[in-house]
């Protein structure tokens, strides 16, 4: 295995100013893992972020082509440690070796996925009006826009997916498609995971000549270290996966800069699964096997976990709920991620056990440690949760809150009382889906990925997907963090007025030299 240094990268600079106090543990033996990772100081966090902007200088002028270049280097060496992460990763996080080996996999994918929207080019969005000087009563100029990069961006780690949301997973690569040095802030949940990737990254900066400062890597406490960066006002943009409490206070952060900055933040979302009565006749015991295998998917804890699962309180009821009573009873407990989420999700089932509208239905094999967690299954109704907000909480981890309902429309009000979030499912038979459009209709308007007759646990990397939704599943509900969309996140637009030829950006040139789809003079072509 590569050696592990314990030190932040400062650009090309391994350092380390101060004293190793963060250390990753072994979710299952409570074993502290060496070696120990040093909180990164003021000077070598602002050292970091000059350079960032120095990098911007060369960095935001270079050609898709070269972006394309550096992204699928980077893919090819995080997969020459393949091996190494598929041993590190699993002793940080408790997750198993074929989840890592399928991270690493996708994580890969989406970094050549990002190289190949860099360098086709489109996605700039290249607009040209040509000046018609005969034009009454006023001449008309020659304007011409496209998207350009931001400038530095700040990324932060996610807990739940160490590779693919954390220091190249789909922030630092769609940043870096659009031209934009980053800055990671490790997690500290896998610290060992985040140097070995981010060597990997650092590598192909070198190799592909770009310059330092193109990507740096920080350790430290996630409040300090994490609101000094968003603060840092070479910063420009940050991307976020995490708890709502931490993402709503790095929004604030960003809001009151001086110069307020966009912040994508992946927060929280419960993902209503809603099971219409024509498919539960039709199919109630195949739904409660697919329900549980979502629901216990990497011991719940994917952002897109079916917290909420929303019913037609009738006679075809009993067999689903048996079943899925069945499965979640004999289920055995898992490791989590780290204590921090253990403990978060043993309060939130404390929570529901002493409510008195909750019913526990059924619970999994109890597990002995901090971070074992039990499979649970809840149950209310709707006219309980809708008078109390505390249900409609995200509980993070392997569990879900059934909620009956007696008619259509206590339905539909609960669909429209829901908080944004990530995606919303509907099951039904085609008679159900022609009955019910206005539920897909409220659905669209809270979710970023509606989906029919599957799960939302697993989210495909490609150009369509929609990894975002209104508030709180994101702090922007425009944006997305999955599929080629998230490029935009870190561009803005700027128009080229009167401009001569030889000074306009290749994507704006007259002759296209780049051969990219540009719409001229309203007309794609």
């Amino acid at each position: 295995m590569a050696e592990l240094t314990g030190k932040s990268s400062i650009g090309f600079q391994s350092s380390a100013q101060s004293e190793s106090t963060i250390f990753g543990v072994n979710p299952a033996t409570g074993e502290k893992l060496k070696p120990g990772y040093a909180a990164v100081s003021e000077t070598e966090l602002n050292r970091a972020v000059e350079l960032s902007g120095e990098a911007f200088k060369v960095f935001g002028k270079s050609s898709g082509r070269e972006r394309a270049a550096l992204l699928r280097k980077i893919a090819d060496n995080i997969e020459s440690v393949g091996d190494e992460l598929a041993v590190l990763t699993p002793q940080e996080t408790g997750l198993p070796e074929p989840r890592i080996r399928m991270e690493t996999g996708r994580t890969c994918a989406q970094l050549r996925l990002f190289a190949s929207v860099a360098e086709e080019g489109s996605w700039v969005g290249a607009r040209i009006d040509h000046a018609d000087q005969d034009r009454a009563p006023i001449p008309k100029p020659d304007t011409r826009s496209m998207k350009k990069p931001l400038g530095p961006v700040a990324v932060f780690c996610a807990s739940n997916f160490p590779l693919a949301f954390s220091v190249a997973g789909g922030d630092t690569a769609s940043a870096l498609a659009a031209g934009c040095p980053v800055i990671v802030k490790a997690h500290h949940s896998h610290p060992g995971t985040a140097e070995l990737v981010g060597q990997a990254v650092l590598r192909a900066v070198k190799e592909c000549s770009f310059p330092e400062g193109t990507f740096s890597l920080l350790y430290g406490p996630g409040r300090e270290t994490g609101q000094s960066l968003l603060r840092h006002p070479l910063i420009k943009a940050a991307g976020f996966t995490g708890s709502r409490e931490g993402g709503q206070a790095l929004m604030k952060i960003a809001a009151e800069r001086a110069d307020p900055i966009p912040f994508y933040a992946e927060m929280s979302s419960i993902n209503p699964v809603f099971i219409l009565s024509g498919a539960m006749a039709e199919r109630g015991e195949a739904l409660a096997a697919g329900l549980h295998g979502s629901m216990t998917m990497g011991v719940g804890q994917f952002c897109t976990n079916p917290g909420l699962t929303i019913v037609d309180n009738n006679s075809n009821l009993e067999p689903f709920i048996s079943k899925l009573t069945d499965l979640v009873c004999s289920s055995p407990s898992a490791t989590m991620l780290n204590s921090g989420i253990g403990s978060a999700y043993d309060s939130g089932a404390n929570s529901f056990n002493k409510n008195k509208a909750v019913e526990t239905l059924a619970r999994g094999e109890a597990g002995e440690g901090d971070c074992q967690a039990e499979v649970l299954l809840f149950r209310t109704t709707s006219d309980s949760f809708s008078n109390d907000d505390s249900l409609g909480a995200e509980l993070f981890g392997p569990s879900t809150l059934i909620v009956t309902h007696d008619n259509k429309d206590k339905m539909l009000a609960l669909a429209r009382s829901l908080e944004g979030q990530l995606t919303a499912t509907v099951h039904g038979t085609d008679a159900d889906l022609v009955a019910n459009g206005d539920l897909l209709e409220v659905l669209e308007t809270k979710a970023g990925r509606v989906l029919i007759n599957g799960f939302p646990t697993g989210v495909e990397v490609c150009h369509s997907m929609v990894h975002g939704g209104p508030f709180p599943a994101t702090s922007d509900g425009r944006s997305t963090s999955v599929g080629t969309n998230a490029i935009e996140r870190f561009s803005r637009d700027v128009c080229y007025q009167s401009f001569p030829d030889s000074l306009l950006p290749r994507e704006l040139q007259e002759d296209n030299p780049l051969k990219i789809r540009r719409m001229i003079d309203g007309v794609i072509i």
